[in-house]
């Protein structure tokens, strides 16, 4: 596992980390940083999109649905976890569980390259997932906060057609967020383009791209370097559940990547990264609108500051491990 670890990717997350808690005077702009996360979720959608064109149509539906199972189940299993086994308040756990239902782009792009490094083929069909499952998690959060806090009323009268009209704008946010439109975009142009014209832009994503990664795990370091300071706040609890969840998510993405999916190792392994990571770009802007009450520091201290190097610095090697193992 230690000889896993060590591709330039990685590393560089590393550098970032202990760049931070030194507290090195290393800057990196936060446009920068956008755009290199734009470069590289245009790369995986246009490379998806470009084996879509060639894949089997029944596989591709059985991604979609096993994508939409593991959005909606991932964040209530996480949700029971928090308000029954930590006696965590209902909206912060709902908060939190929407994180955990959805997924890391910066996760799956470090699992490729640790592939990639690797030499291990693997399916595209996880790129197809990975567009799916950010709005399910989304929604599954906003009903339970809902549910949570029960019929609202103000001045005698109630409040329910203010409350689903800001419903219907979060659940228009969650389907037409960014990084959601931007991988269907590319999918939809690696399936559409002509071969002879995408080769005059494949160099620009394959020449580049590990690179670009470096970089963008780069920044995630420190990004999550400084949510250290933090983890006083959010118990031990928390603390446990950001490692544990990615874990129990990780065993249910492997069992359906193996028995439902039928995906080959490098392909099991994604679709468990998928299922075990949980989001810090999507997520926490529409909880932060969506439920106001919810800490933010607990989400996003447990997000970026434990599941996410969790799983770039233990979690890709085990998954990838476990996969084999089933295909043993």
């Amino acid at each position: 596992m230690i000889s896993n670890l060590l591709i330039p990717a990685v590393l560089f997350f590393v550098i970032g980390f202990f760049a931070q808690v030194i507290r090195s005077d290393l800057k990196f702009p936060a446009d920068l940083a956008k755009a290199l996360s734009i470069y590289l979720l245009l790369g995986i959608g246009l490379h998806g999109g470009m084996e879509l064109a060639k894949a089997d149509f029944g596989s591709a539906v059985d991604a979609v649905v096993a994508a939409l199972a593991l959005g909606f189940l991932m964040p209530l299993l996480a949700y029971v976890i928090l308000r029954w086994l930590g006696r965590i308040d209902a909206l912060n756990s709902s908060a939190i569980a929407a994180h955990y239902g959805s997924v890391s782009a910066g996760t799956f792009l470090t699992a490729l390259a640790f592939l990639e490094v690797q030499n291990i083929e693997h399916e595209t069909y996880p790129i197809i997932m990975l567009a799916i499952m950010e709005s399910p998690a989304i929604i599954i959060g906003l009903l339970l906060a809902k549910f949570s806090r029960g019929p609202q009323v103000q001045n005698g009268n109630d409040t329910g057609a203010k409350g689903h009209s800001v419903m219907g704008e979060l659940l228009r946010d969650a389907f037409t967020n960014g990084s959601v439109i931007l991988l269907l975009g590319a999918i939809l142009v690696g399936v559409l383009a002509t071969p002879a014209s995408l080769k005059k832009v494949l160099p620009f994503y394959d020449g580049i791209f590990m690179g670009v990664l470096s970089l963008f795990l780069l920044e995630m370091g420190m990004e999550a370097a400084k949510r250290i300071g933090e983890f006083r706040k959010v118990g031990i609890f928390l603390v446990g559940f950001g490692i544990a969840m990615p874990l129990i998510g990780g065993t249910i993405g492997l069992l359906v990547g193996h028995s439902m999916l039928g995906f080959s190792v490098g392909g099991v392994t994604l679709v468990a990264v998928l299922a075990a990571s949980a989001s810090y770009i999507a997520v926490p802007p529409a909880m932060r609108l969506a439920i106001p009450e919810a800490n933010p520091s607990f989400y996003l201290t447990l997000s970026l500051g434990v599941t996410f190097p969790f799983n770039v610095i233990f979690g890709i090697p085990l998954y990838y491990e476990m996969a084999q193992w089933l295909a043993a």
